[in-house]
């Protein structure tokens, strides 16, 4: 297989180009959560732009100050917003690009869930997908050195996404990341009283009880919550806010929220 790294797709809009200046609007975010916690086994953070979820993200990568050195490899599920993906679709890159550098891919791991039923190498559905690009610059400013698991989940069941999940889940090595946005476009009261359900679903570990309106990442947060279910896991919501409150406008909202999962 021929050697290349997936070039960024939305530096320079959703976050900084620049690496000075993205390095500092993520440190920034991060300096204003407090140090406190264990390094989870998993997290859930937004992936709209900095400008609106970058404070909500920081809130859960925050936790993961302690896992540097520990954390090896991070395994990244996101939604698919712009290609229709059957089920779960892999890249078939060595690395995937940042400002901050490039994060290598880790292959093996990649081959191995690529036995599952459908789990399958696209790199179309990777090409312009942001729900997985924005968190590369917190990983790379909490984590340092790791290898990455890029998943761009599809229409895959929770029992799909469990599954790759139970393949790679390892130990205190391995790291879990579900990127989701929540409710999208309501009025602000809407948005936080729908948001507020979803975060009682996500405490309860119940993937039953998110709806198709609730999250855009609802099908590889059904997923992780199944096997956090399974492991008789504890949630801690850390953070649950709307674009109202981060960019002032109130009549048509996106809701965000952090999570870690241990």
């Amino acid at each position: 297989m021929e050697l290349w790294n997936r070039p960024t797709a939305v530096a320079g809009t959703f976050y900084p180009g620049d690496a000075r200046a993205l390095r500092a609007q993520v440190e920034s975010f991060l300096r204003e959560v407090p140090e406190t916690g264990p390094v989870p086994k998993a997290l859930i953070a937004p992936h709209a732009g900095y400008r609106y979820s970058g404070p909500i993200a920081a809130s859960a990568y925050g936790r993961l100050r302690d896992g540097r050195g520990l954390i090896k490899r991070v395994v990244l599920l996101g939604p698919a917003h712009r290609v229709f993906v059957r089920g779960i679709a892999t890249s078939t890159a060595a690395a995937f690009e940042s400002p901050l550098g490039p994060v290598r891919l880790d292959r093996d791991a990649i081959a191995a869930i690529e036995q599952l039923p459908r789990v399958a190498p696209s790199d179309l559905a990777h090409k312009d997908e942001h729900s997985l690009e924005v968190h590369l610059p917190f990983l790379q400013l909490t984590l340092g050195d790791f290898a990455l698991v890029p998943l761009a989940v599809g229409d895959a069941t929770p029992e799909e996404v469990a599954r790759v999940l139970d393949l790679l889940w390892g130990g205190d090595e391995t790291l879990i990341v579900v990127s989701s946005d929540l409710s999208h476009y309501l009025e602000d009261a809407a948005a936080k009283a729908l948001d507020a359900e979803t975060t009682r679903a996500i405490e309860a570990l119940a993937p039953d009880r998110i709806g198709d309106d609730q999250a855009c990442g609802r099908m590889p947060m059904r997923g992780l919550l199944q096997a956090a279910r399974a492991r008789g896991m504890h949630v801690q919501t850390l953070d649950l806010r709307n674009s109202g409150d981060t960019s002032g406008t109130r009549d048509s909202v996106v809701g965000y929220g952090a999570w870690v999962l241990s």
